[in-house]
């Protein structure tokens, strides 16, 4: 067997899986992919969303006993996993959801003195570090906190915390592009369909938009709790055009941002989204508001077009902009996407993952079992 300092870094990676499709499950599966085909870093995925089956899988249908199940077969997996691995790689959300995901991880890691890595990638950090004081004490239990933005950063230093950054990465050539040349026909929006996205506001731009151009039409891609509401808010607005895709596959994400014409984001809360990255990569121009650390990727006028997050007048402004010059869109989109190639590619932010592991795991990295995989694999709990 090759000595220790050879033999790749055994990652547990836990984070939501891609049943969701969810922001976090994409950055995961992408992540894990990415780290697993380098060859340097061993990946054992293990899913926060446990699946339940068989006879079991009707509790999935009775609300809180369905998120009791689900966290105790989380938890299981834990048990199981964490003890063969250097590292635990943790991806975090905020409030509840940071009670249910990665709690579990931090303080199994403290009880086997497994250094945890915990990714924090939610724009509500500053209200859920200032409401629970127990959040930051165990955010302070993991050996890194990552965040993809300065912004995000910043948040943390001032709760007392040292953050890492490394930037949301993905590989453009994963997407479709396209130069757009003539006035925007089809407007884009791919947020979750929860109220800090204000997808609300997002209804009330197109009605601006499509004012003063009536054969404009708007994708809706994406789920959530709002979605009936928006539904109706739509048609008490008399919008025309306006199609709800639901929850959308990745593959489907990439056709979706190819065909479209004009990428707007409304959110009120939000901080380095990747569904902008995405939208750069394809050659959509990008028109958004400037809500959490937005403005350290949107830079306005240069790739993009910025309004005062909940300023539903500007923002329809600076979208009619586009309609009125596609020249300038044209421009924004081009540097947007040479931004892509220069700031976000995947290698430079996989060899920031793979020498902040190599830190975490110190000189006593465990050896891992045959059965785990070999070198640069990629394998995920299967319950």
């Amino acid at each position: 067997m090759a000595d220790q300092e050879s033999e790749p870094t055994t990652v547990c990676l836990v984070a939501p899986s891609m049943a969701g499709f969810g922001g976090q499950s994409v950055m995961a599966d992408r992540l894990a992919t990415d780290l697993a085909a380098r060859g340097r870093v061993r990946v054992d995925f293990v899913s926060i969303d446990q699946p339940i089956h068989g006879s079991w899988s009707r509790l999935q249908r009775i609300k809180y006993v369905r998120t009791l199940v689900t966290s105790l077969r989380y938890v299981l997996a834990l048990v199981r996993r964490m003890p063969r691995a250097d590292v635990v790689h943790v991806f975090s959300a905020s409030y509840w959801s940071f009670i249910l995901a990665p709690t579990p991880a931090i303080l199994l890691g403290r009880l086997l003195r497994t250094p945890v890595i915990l990714p924090y990638h939610s724009g509500e950090a500053e209200d859920h570090l200032a409401r629970s004081l127990v959040a930051t004490r165990l955010i302070k239990l993991a050996r890194f906190v990552a965040v993809p933005s300065p912004f995000l950063a910043s948040v943390f230093e001032r709760h007392g915390i040292g953050a890492v950054v490394i930037p949301n990465h993905l590989e453009p050539g994963e997407f479709s592009y396209r130069e757009r040349r003539d006035p925007p026909v089809t407007v884009l929006s791919n947020r979750n369909l929860e109220a800090l996205y204000n997808v609300g506001g997002l209804l009330e731009v197109f009605r601006r938009i499509q004012d003063a151009f009536p054969d404009t039409r708007l994708i809706v891609a994406g789920s959530g709790s709002q979605e009936a509401s928006l539904r109706q808010q739509a048609r008490d607005l008399g919008l025309t055009g306006v199609r709800f895709t639901g929850s959308v596959e990745p593959a489907q994400m990439v056709e979706l941002l190819h065909d479209a014409d004009l990428y707007v984001n409304a959110s009120l809360i939000d901080n380095m989204p990747m569904s902008i990255l995405e939208a750069f990569a394809s050659g959509l121009p990008v028109v958004s508001s400037d809500a959490g650390g937005i403005p350290f990727i949107v830079k306005d006028g240069v790739n993009g077009l910025l309004a005062k997050a909940g300023d539903v007048e500007e923002l329809a402004a600076q979208a009619l902009r586009i309609f009125e010059d596609p020249e300038l869109g044209l421009t924004l989109a081009d540097q947007a996407r040479q931004d892509c190639l220069d700031r976000y590619a995947a290698e430079p932010a996989l060899r920031e993952w793979e020498g902040l592991y190599a830190e975490a795991a110190g000189p006593s990295r465990r050896r891992v079992p045959t059965d785990v995989a070999g070198s640069g694999s990629f394998t995920e709990e299967r319950a």
